[in-house]
């Protein structure tokens, strides 16, 4: 990843160059980078939020509540992870941070399912079955309320930063679907 930022870095530094704006270099740098910056300090409220609501959650309990309501669901999606693993917990706390919008927060949790789910796997340097599942769902997650894009769209000044959950929950439901089906058509090939 690195590799590829450094080329498009270096290709952008190149056509600025050669197009004789190299002004326009200074300029992203300091604006955009200012920008970033401004950005990730602003959503460090909503992580630090989630991340505290998801930790009292565990602490309490309410995550093996919610577990064990969803253990039908989870036991066919992840059927080789043992029924009490702590990776069910982690592969849980993750999918209730990406259904409330708290993305940026679930990366954690997300790192940590698949750093247990690492500890049953066979052979490390391939990914299991449940693994893959667990990055489809991860990554298409159903979001019932999309808190990062609403607090965008505030910043931004929409008049109504509400008026996608309805799309956002009916286009992440069918993404989620979709992953799932397509990850267990897949699971049987190598």
């Amino acid at each position: 990843m690195n590799k590829i930022w450094f080329i498009l870095t270096l290709i952008g530094v190149i056509v600025a160059i050669l197009t004789g704006k190299p002004e326009i270099i200074n300029e992203v740098i300091l604006e955009d980078s200012q920008k970033a910056v401004t950005f990730a300090i602003s959503l460090t409220g909503i992580m630090c939020f989630w991340l505290g609501l998801m930790n009292i959650a565990q602490k309490s309990g309410l995550i093996y509540s919610l577990a064990n309501v969803m253990k039908p669901i989870t036991k066919r999606l992840f059927p080789e992870v043992p029924e009490n693993h702590p990776a069910m917990s982690a592969i849980m706390m993750n999918m209730v941070a990406n259904m409330f919008g708290a993305g940026n927060s679930a990366t954690a949790l997300g790192i940590k399912a698949m750093e247990d789910l690492q500890t049953i796997n066979r052979d490390k340097r391939r990914a299991t079955n449940a693994m893959c599942m667990f990055l489809v769902i991860n990554m298409s997650s159903i979001q019932l309320i999309p808190l990062t894009v609403l607090k965008i769209r505030a910043d931004a000044g929409s008049i109504d930063p509400t008026e996608i959950i309805a799309t956002s929950i009916l286009a992440t439901t069918v993404s989620t679907i979709v992953g799932i089906i397509v990850c267990k058509l897949l699971e049987g090939r190598r």
